[in-house]
């Protein structure tokens, strides 16, 4: 009698598709790419070399954020090209979007039991993967943005005539307050705050560092929530200003 256990493993091994899997396995997939598609590679792309309408009195757009100009710069060089790189490591390499561009966009695999192109598997030793590693080191340079970021939702409660409080206001402050959920999640972060401890209570400060670990761990299992979240947040954010530095949308008071 055939391993019944042995049938999806064939199946899944049989080529690029190959499954016998009847749900819609393939929507996951689908979506997440469409997701990251439209926002990797057309509208970050396209905002960054439109190079316009990213600012309103105090409302600065996260893509153009630190705004970074200087006499002589060429009109070619917008300063979403300088900013954007920096936290585009971190989402790039992040564990999240790792399985997520892994499955959607690299087939590999699509999912649980379906089959894919490549025949070996060499994890992330060679080039170019081997460059996720420097995910730990981009977390840095995202916890700098984070503070820069809101220091700009502080700063669009400062107008030219006095001090309010808007919607975009509030955009900037939710978008901050999401970046800092989505980077807080991070699985490097973590690690950071608990790595290496067998046992928090012979360690330096450590019922601080517990407390925090604990913190970091319940962020962390929403971690897929807070990079989609935030994700949408950001992109929405300079799409506001866009808007409203346009003069497609008004940027209505509160007080």
């Amino acid at each position: 009698m055939p391993d019944p256990a042995a049938a999806p493993v064939a199946a899944r091994e049989s080529g690029l598709g190959a499954t016998q899997r009847t749900d819609a396995w393939w929507a996951g997939p689908l979506v997440t790419a469409l997701a990251l598609v439209a926002f990797f590679f057309v509208y970050a792309p396209l905002r960054t070399i439109h190079n316009k309408f990213y600012e309103w009195g105090p409302l600065l757009s996260p893509f153009y954020s630190p705004l970074i100009k200087w006499d002589g710069m060429p009109p070619w060089l917008s300063p979403a090209m300088i900013i954007l790189p920096f936290p585009g490591l971190f989402r790039l390499t992040c564990y999240y979007y790792r399985k997520a561009y892994y499955r959607s966009l690299f087939a590999d695999p699509l999912a649980c039991g379906v089959g894919e192109a490549r025949k070996g598997y060499c994890g992330e030793t060679r080039f170019p993967f081997v460059l996720q590693n420097l995910h730990r080191y981009a977390l840095y340079i995202a916890l700098v943005f984070n503070v820069i970021l809101w220091v700009d939702a502080v700063k669009a409660f400062f107008w030219p005539d006095g001090f309010h409080m808007s919607v975009g206001t509030l955009v900037l402050i939710a978008n901050a307050f999401l970046l800092m959920c989505y980077s807080l999640s991070c699985h490097s972060l973590r690690h950071l705050i608990g790595g290496n401890l067998d046992c928090f209570a012979k360690a330096a400060f450590g019922q601080c560092r517990f407390s925090a670990w604990k913190g970091a761990s319940w962020m962390n299992e929403r971690h897929m929530l807070w990079a989609w979240v935030s994700l949408v947040g950001v992109g929405f954010a300079d799409f506001y200003v866009w808007m409203v530095a346009s003069g497609a949308w008004t940027d209505f008071r509160i007080f």
